[in-house]
């Protein structure tokens, strides 16, 4: 009888977080632990959030909006900017402008304090599966203008997919690029189908 190698857990994501009250940090750095990820670089400023995620190359980075040096907006760009990885915002301000500056600055997800470590995951996950979409996106389209072009179209049609089939936004995604591949089309005509047609037999 042949003995299977025991499988080997996953590795924790990796999390860089970036928050000028010290109280805060420490709270949002023991949640992330308890929920199974691995702090592995904390910042007071949005400039040094930047360089630990440049030498860490982290999973994931969580900014706060307001802080001294840099503000969290400005250090999203920079990270967003490089794709090192996915960014979660905090703010204390649910102000709308703040958060489609954040958005517009390539954060992928916000929470809005205070929050609870339930509130953490999804907006995690959220973030993590919408970077990974970006980048599948960029690799299949290589000019940056049909690059955002791209993006629109998908994002308006992950939002018909969402309503006519009541799938989550991972999965809508997942239902353009599967049938993109089983029509030999690209994403975006399949996304701009969706949206022009709605989904066939729905």
């Amino acid at each position: 009888m042949t003995e299977t190698a025991p499988t080997t857990p996953p590795a924790p994501r990796t999390v860089v977080i970036a928050e000028d009250e010290t109280l805060i940090r420490m709270d949002l750095a023991e949640m992330l632990a308890e929920e199974g990820y691995d702090v592995v670089g904390q910042a007071a400023d949005g400039q040094k959030a930047i360089e630990l995620a440049e030498q860490l190359r982290p999973d994931l980075v969580i900014l706060d909006v307001k802080m001294p040096v840099l503000d969290g907006i400005a250090a999203a760009e920079a990270i967003a900017g490089q794709r090192i990885a996915p960014v979660v915002m905090l703010t204390a301000f649910s102000q709308r402008e703040l958060v489609e500056r954040a958005r517009e600055a390539g954060a992928m997800s916000y929470l809005v304090k205070p929050f609870s470590q339930s509130d953490l995951v999804p907006a995690i996950e959220m973030a993590v599966s919408r970077f990974a979409e970006i980048r599948q996106l960029e690799t299949e389209v290589a000019d940056l203008t049909d690059r955002l072009e791209t993006r629109k179209a998908v994002d308006r049609a992950k939002g018909v997919l969402q309503e006519q089939l009541s799938l989550s936004e991972p999965d809508a995604f997942r239902w353009i690029q599967k049938t993109a591949m089983d029509l030999r089309m690209s994403m975006r005509e399949v996304a701009e189908g969706v949206v022009t047609h709605g989904v066939p037999g729905a």
